[in-house]
């Protein structure tokens, strides 16, 4: 009680998340029988693996993506693929970031990158600058679906018998189904704001096309080496981020190497909250099962739960109230300990609920008062918090439709990896 009460003050007064869950796990190793030098050594344990690698490596890829110039190509081929469309930039602010999650990973990175160009275009082609901030942020939910993800190769990590493979292919078809889904809304509710533009000859679509084929090839040389087994997730990482930085410095010749201490810095600074946090919670783990926490809960959930229905729905409940107050990963570092067990005990299939909770907490990064993805497009389009979570509300719902379709029918995640032998 002593550590949990700790947490919670030192949440409620805004104290880094990582530094809270330390706190708490200090003052519960006070109460038992250990030496507190157990919970630096758990903590140096939590870091000790080579998958862990995988994250600052591919954060570093999306930071020489972002450099290189890459985003501009990216979205005059989106521009060229649905441009012409009702609603032709508020699409392309969508798809733009289906082909970008394929390079950063994370949504955090496509809201900063995108958002940069898109919100000032699209107020000034017409559209609310407020509107343009929450589209931008609600379409950025994709980028941690769309394989490489860094949410999937964090939840590999702290689950057991899930397959990182498998979890980048069931993320996918969630992916594109929310593209389609925000695509739609904009085209019925959007398209008033921008006059229709001309469509694009198919020579202006193919030069598109050749001046983005650099960063198209990326996420099929990423995804199809892990498939086919040529390498493991880390490997690709650092693949991912060679590639990133060849073309950035001898294709593109955008990147010059006086830029890259400043790029490492910001990779080095930005993978480090991720892995801090991942630290302590794995020394909060252990001290979890040590207090037999994950089997008293599941004992308790089993008894008045009985049916894999019911769970999922009271899981998606639960983190969709978490996901207002904690960042995705975070949540999902502290909650799948116990969670995952119970999924497992109950039959479900674990592909299937990863790409549940992961798309679960990612729509938070989208939900006041504390989504990231909030802040970052509010940094960029200065209109105030309350006017961006006002427009993001409709798009908030087409994110939750598409969680209750991928819930509710576990074959839209799980035919993919099904179908290529996961």
């Amino acid at each position: 009680m002593l550590g949990i009460g700790i947490l919670i003050v030192l949440l409620v007064i805004g104290s880094p998340i990582a530094f809270a869950i330390l706190l708490g796990v200090v003052g519960h190793v006070y109460t038992l029988p250990f030496n507190i030098s157990l919970v630096a050594q758990r903590i140096f344990s939590g870091l000790d693996s080579f998958s862990i690698l995988a994250i600052p490596l591919f954060v570093l890829a999306g930071e020489l993506m972002n450099e290189s110039g890459i985003t501009s190509r990216i979205i005059n081929f989106a521009n060229a693929l649905v441009g012409h469309l009702k609603a032709g930039l508020a699409h392309v602010n969508i798809w733009a970031s289906v082909i970008f999650a394929g390079l950063s990973g994370s949504a955090v990175a496509d809201t900063s990158a995108l958002g940069r160009v898109f919100i000032p275009t699209m107020e000034k082609e017409g559209y609310p600058r407020s509107f343009a901030a929450a589209l931008t942020a609600a379409s950025s939910v994709i980028g941690p679906m769309i394989p490489p993800s860094i949410p999937v190769i964090i939840y590999a990590l702290i689950t057991t018998g899930v397959s990182v493979p498998a979890l980048f292919l069931a993320g996918v078809t969630p992916g594109l189904f929310l593209a389609v889904g925000l695509s739609i809304y904009v085209y019925f509710f959007a398209g008033h704001y921008a006059p229709l533009k001309a469509k694009l000859s198919m020579g202006e679509r193919w030069k598109a096309f050749v001046d983005a084929w650099i960063p198209l090839f990326m996420p099929v040389f990423i995804v199809g080496s892990i498939l086919t087994g040529i390498v493991t997730p880390t490997e690709a990482a650092a693949f991912a981020a060679a590639y990133a930085l060849l073309a950035g410095m001898f294709i593109l010749k955008s990147l010059k190497v006086s830029d890259l201490p400043r790029i490492f810095i910001r990779a080095m600074r930005d993978s480090s909250v991720i892995l801090i946090v991942i630290a302590v919670v794995a020394a909060a783990n252990w001290l979890l099962t040590f207090s037999r926490v994950p089997q008293t809960v599941s004992q308790m959930v089993l008894e008045h739960v009985s049916s894999p229905w019911m769970f999922l729905i009271l899981v998606n409940v639960i983190l969709l109230i978490v996901g207002l107050f904690l960042e995705g990963i975070a949540a999902m570092l502290i909650l799948l300990p116990i969670l995952h067990p119970i999924a497992m005990s109950l039959g479900i299939d674990p592909v299937h609920f990863g790409i549940v909770v992961i798309f679960n907490l990612m729509i938070g990064l989208i939900t006041p008062p504390m989504g990231i993805c909030l802040f970052v497009s509010n940094s960029i389009a200065n209109v105030g918090i309350a006017a961006i979570s006002r427009q993001i509300m409709p798009l908030f719902l087409v994110e939750l439709a598409v969680l209750i379709l991928i819930t509710f029918v576990p074959t839209t995640v799980t035919f993919l990896p099904k179908l290529l032998g996961y």
